[in-house]
């Protein structure tokens, strides 16, 4: 385990058999957010066995899916980035995998998911970067700077090849930056790998991307509340759902924003317009797969809720709840069957 992960692992109570206790394990240096494991196990060893070869599997997603950072003897997102209308890069299986998904998604969201925006997000991210640390100065990025930067996030320019194993970008000016998949992905692997090894009865939060790995111990599934996206509001929560081997990911203009002149402006950035998105205050999806689930909380985030709801109803085994500027909730026909109704 990596020497700057914060690790900790409390006994919180006993479930059922003796042998059924509950602990918790908290991570510090995964995908730049906090992860969070819950799980029954006979003891503290146990337990401490599982979150550790959780959290490295988790680090080894965090550093090929990287846009910032370099790593000993890894190609990862970054050096794509990097040689950009250079070189293909020869890279990871894994990173391969989900830029596959990442496609499939582009095309099913009809490129309201789009993990070739780099260049645009890039330009975000430094205004909020610069209006979080000096708010008196904070500002909106130029139109037409975005208009350029979006001129080179033309998804078919990312080249995947499976046969050499190498990624290579097109156009010289084009970044990745693959944050609307790139949590919920790792999460769902990393789920499968722990369900593979005969592991149950663990919830696991990546930022939020929560994937239920099996039930609790004592037979009852995972309670999950959904968070307010009215951040002063008494009430933290806006509904409770119960979750058996299933994923729930929200997205919200309540994380990771800055503010110019009293407006708001987050991080979901719509592809067509080159704005944070502003149908909604928050949406949440509720589907077995962690990935898709992420991928998908961006995608109905960046559309009307007509259009939304038509695309989610016409997925199998997917749920949502939308929340209006007003406050006013929306769900799917199917989500009534996740709703816990003893809140």
């Amino acid at each position: 385990m990596s020497g700057s992960a914060y690790y900790a692992a409390v006994y919180t109570a006993a479930i059922g058999a003796k042998k059924d206790q509950r602990f918790h394990a908290e991570f510090l240096n995964l995908f730049d957010t906090v992860t969070q494991i819950v799980g029954y196990a006979k003891n503290k060893e146990e337990f401490t066995q599982i979150a550790t070869d959780i959290h490295d599997e988790l680090e080894v997603y965090h550093e090929l899916y990287d846009i910032y950072n370099d790593y000993d003897g890894v190609n990862n997102i970054k050096t794509i980035n990097d040689n950009a209308g250079k070189n293909p890069v020869k890279v990871d299986q894994k990173i391969i995998d989900m830029l596959k998904m990442a496609e499939e998604a582009y095309e099913k969201t009809n490129g309201k998911v789009n993990v070739a925006m780099g260049s645009v997000l890039y330009i975000w991210h430094d205004y909020r970067t610069k209006g979080i640390e000096t708010p008196e100065t904070a500002q909106v990025p130029p139109m037409d700077k975005l208009k350029e930067a979006a001129l080179h996030t033309d998804f078919s320019k990312v080249i995947v090849d499976e046969d050499s194993s190498t990624v290579y970008l097109e156009d010289p000016e084009m970044s990745l930056d693959v944050g609307a998949i790139a949590k919920g992905y790792a999460t769902e692997q990393v789920a499968r790998s722990m369900e593979a090894k005969g592991i149950d009865h663990v919830l696991l939060s990546v930022g939020g991307n929560i994937r239920a790995i099996g039930i609790r111990a004592d037979g009852k599934p995972w309670k999950l509340d959904i968070q307010n996206p009215d951040l002063d509001s008494e009430k933290k929560s806006i509904d409770t759902l119960n979750l058996d081997g299933y994923s729930l990911v929200s997205s919200g203009d309540y994380e990771r924003y800055y503010i110019v002149d009293g407006v708001r402006y987050h991080h979901i950035i719509d592809p067509v317009t080159l704005m944070p998105a502003a149908y909604f205050r928050a949406v949440s999806i509720v589907c077995r797969d962690s990935g898709w689930a992420d991928a998908l909380s961006t995608a109905i985030f960046n559309m009307s809720y007509e259009k939304g709801l038509a695309m989610i109803e016409d997925m199998k085994g997917v749920e949502a709840m939308w929340v209006l500027p007003d406050s006013t909730i929306k769900t799917s026909s199917g989500y009534e069957a996740y709703r816990n109704h003893d809140r």
